[in-house]
């Protein structure tokens, strides 16, 4: 490999100069992107790629294929020329590749446009050869850093002597958005205790972002930064110099101890004989006229568009192409005699790819006899999620340092760490952000992850929610402290707004139980979850657990809302709905109103997304519409709710923030109890009579 030039063409510059106007001709055609990050990093990108990157693009979800994450998602021109130029084949929705290719030129021309799989941020299961969504700065670290652990529980856990199934490496690219975000240095000190030496960011250090120079804002030295979070730090003082470029990926290579992060001087759009404008460099077409310069400065025909070289083609596929075949082949080969020699693992690996679960992974969950005082559903929580993990290996996780009261210790399953991989236990530390974040790559790599803080930290997470949401993955976030019966803690750990923030998120599945056994149900729901993250919200305070002899089994969560007490004697004359902590005082209502001779109807409703998902003959005999009487009970916003409960309907909801009290104070001043309910309900009754 040598050196750059602008004229001589060498067969590596040819396939940088075609990565280089292929992004400007995306964007261009588009009218819409950003093509100067994929102009100033392509020399980077092509070298990771041809010279180092373990990929096959026939076969992109080999298990042990190094991860390539765009964080910087506004250069997605960039990645998907670079799918295009290596030749990456398309999956199906099982990863089997049909043979077509991922991203065709024709694609190309399609960026950004309706229906193309080439959208403007790079999105998972949409294009083939896109690892993680991205978009949102600095999310990609953080997916890097779980994919990374992944890698490192995976070895520990499956490499035997003899067979090394797994020895990836992660790569992630990033800009001096990604730096800026705090996320970047929350999975950076996390990444950096890990020791995760099979990590590597690559830094586009280009000084510049969507108002100007970095001077304006960001003074730091992000060198020294990381060097203080005991990563290994490579300066590229060139990222067109594609000897240093290869030199560095070579140390990280060679580096067993600590991350790596390489630290790549660019200047955006670089090649254009004019200094191009910092806002229509970074997040504007450049304009007819001056690709026509750059192309020249970079010895392409000035007037083609879309040029694909024959040579660059067969490049790739002589390099990175021949090179992924081979150890990928090999890798399979290597499975087939490892299922051989430990036919255990080798089932068990087999279905941790394939999202499946062991026959008879809960029979182990166990049943929580009728208690008046009974526990907190979080306490009932812990005892499922360690009934699960004894069937269930691949099950892995912790909590943003809250593990004693979340309740998410594996029993037994030993601490994630540098020096103990295999451990089950994650200990994210104070870092919600990045936990999350890492969740999702940790997701991505077959595990089974849930992470877990307090309710109200849920906006720390709330971003990677969102995303694996948007990628449909089956991760797992525990929520604690749930309402105010957090008590004394008071509003600033009072979950308000929360509940419905997360139901207004598509492909989210939010679980609130009632008590212990409806909590054993939530998991049985939720871990057979193949392409759906799922949220389960759980008590600090005991609740009662349901005398389930005298009411309906606990079984009905798994059509979101059940009948729970239904009126004697007749239709119901009102219906009272609530979820989680006030279920309990709307059974103590509904006792009180039926020594009345009301008539009322209890329904408890762990989960609205699961309930709109039942057909509609279901949701018509748990909320007939002639029953207009309606009340709703939760402890949080009202919001949503009048999809229940109807405009004649009442809402004992929270419309402030809390306070710090006892629970039981804060209970009878919101209007959660069970005098107040079964008032509300009669008023209810009466109004209908009048």
């Amino acid at each position: 490999m040598t050196g750059s030039s602008r004229t001589d063409l060498s067969l590596d510059q040819l396939c940088v100069a075609a990565l280089r106007t292929l992004s400007m001709d995306a964007v261009q055609q588009a009218r819409s992107g950003h093509p100067g990050a994929p102009m100033g990093m392509a020399p980077l990108a092509y070298c990771l790629w041809q010279e180092v990157l373990r990929y096959d693009p026939c076969d992109p979800c080999w298990p042990d294929r190094d991860r390539f994450v765009l964080s910087a998602g506004h250069a997605s021109a960039l990645l998907y020329s670079l799918i295009h130029l290596a030749g990456v084949r398309a999956v199906d929705g099982e990863g089997k590749p049909p043979g077509a290719p991922a991203v065709s030129l024709d694609d190309l021309k399609r960026f950004r446009q309706l229906g193309s799989v080439t959208p403007g941020h790079p999105e998972f299961r949409l294009t083939s050869g896109v690892e993680t969504t991205t978009g949102p700065l600095g999310q990609g670290l953080g997916v890097s850093v779980g994919m990374a652990m992944a890698r490192q529980w995976l070895a520990a856990r499956f490499n035997k002597p003899g067979f090394t199934l797994f020895s990836h490496d992660v790569y992630a690219l990033c800009g001096d958005g990604c730096m800026m975000e705090g996320l970047s240095s929350e999975a950076g000190s996390l990444a950096g205790h890990l020791k995760l030496s099979n990590l590597c960011w690559i830094y586009d250090s280009n000084r510049i972002t969507i108002e100007g120079s970095t001077d304006l804002a960001f003074s730091e030295s992000v060198p020294d930064r990381f060097r203080g979070l005991g990563w290994n730090v490579i300066r590229v003082a060139d990222a067109n110099d594609l000897v240093s470029v290869l030199q560095a990926l070579r140390s990280f290579k060679k580096t067993a101890d600590r991350p790596t992060l390489i630290v790549a001087e660019s200047h955006i759009g670089f090649g254009a004989p004019n200094k191009v404008d910092t806002a229509s460099a970074h997040g504007e077409p450049l304009g007819d006229d001056e690709i026509r310069l750059a192309k020249a400065a970079y010895g392409w025909p000035q007037d083609s568009k879309f040029l694909v070289p024959e040579e660059v083609t067969g490049h790739f596929s002589q390099g990175l192409g021949r090179r992924g075949r081979e150890l990928s082949e090999a890798w399979s080969g290597a499975l087939q005699s490892y299922r051989s020699a430990y036919p255990e693992l080798g089932k068990e690996l087999d279905m941790m790819l394939s999202r499946g679960l062991p026959q008879g992974w809960d029979r182990d969950i166990p049943a929580f006899p009728a208690d008046a005082k009974g526990l907190a559903t979080r306490e009932a929580s812990g005892k499922v999620l360690n009934a699960v993990a004894k069937a269930v290996p691949w099950l892995v996780g912790g909590s943003a340092d809250l593990a004693p009261s979340t309740k998410t210790l594996i029993t037994g399953g030993g601490d994630f760490q540098a020096e103990s991989p295999s451990g089950r236990n994650i200990r994210f530390g104070i870092r919600e952000h990045a936990m999350a974040a890492a969740l999702n790559g940790l997701s991505h790599s077959g595990l089974r992850p849930y992470g877990s803080t307090f309710l109200n930290f849920l906006d720390y997470c709330r971003p990677s929610i969102r995303l694996a949401a948007l990628m449909e993955l089956p991760t797992v976030y525990i929520f604690t402290h749930d309402s105010i019966g957090v008590g004394e803690d008071g509003p600033t750990h009072q979950p308000i707004e929360q509940l419905a923030g997360m139901r207004a998120m598509p492909g989210l599945l939010v679980l609130r139980p009632a008590d212990a056994n409806e909590t054993a149900e939530a998991w049985r729901v939720l871990m057979p979850l193949r392409r759906r993250p799922a949220v389960l919200v759980l008590s600090r305070q005991a609740l009662p657990t349901i005398d389930r002899t005298r009411y309906a089994p606990a079984s009905g969560l798994a059509k979101g809302a059940y009948v729970l007490a239904d009126a004697e004697g007749g239709k119901p004359e009102v219906i009272i709905m609530a979820t989680g902590s006030e279920v309990a005082p709307c059974l103590a209502a509904y006792e009180a109103l039926k020594k009345e001779g009301v008539r009322s109807r209890v329904v408890s409703m762990p989960s609205w997304e699961l309930f709109e998902e039942a057909d509609e003959a279901y949701k018509r005999s748990v909320l007939p519409p002639e029953v207009t009487a309606r009340v709703s009970v939760e402890a949080g916003s009202p919001l949503g709710w009048e999809r229940y409960v109807g405009l004649a309907g009442r809402s004992i909801a929270m419309r402030t923030f809390g306070a710090s009290a006892p629970a039981r104070d804060l209970e009878a001043k919101f209007g959660f109890t069970a005098e107040n309910i079964a008032s509300t309900a009669r008023d209810m009754v009466r109004g209908k009579s009048a």
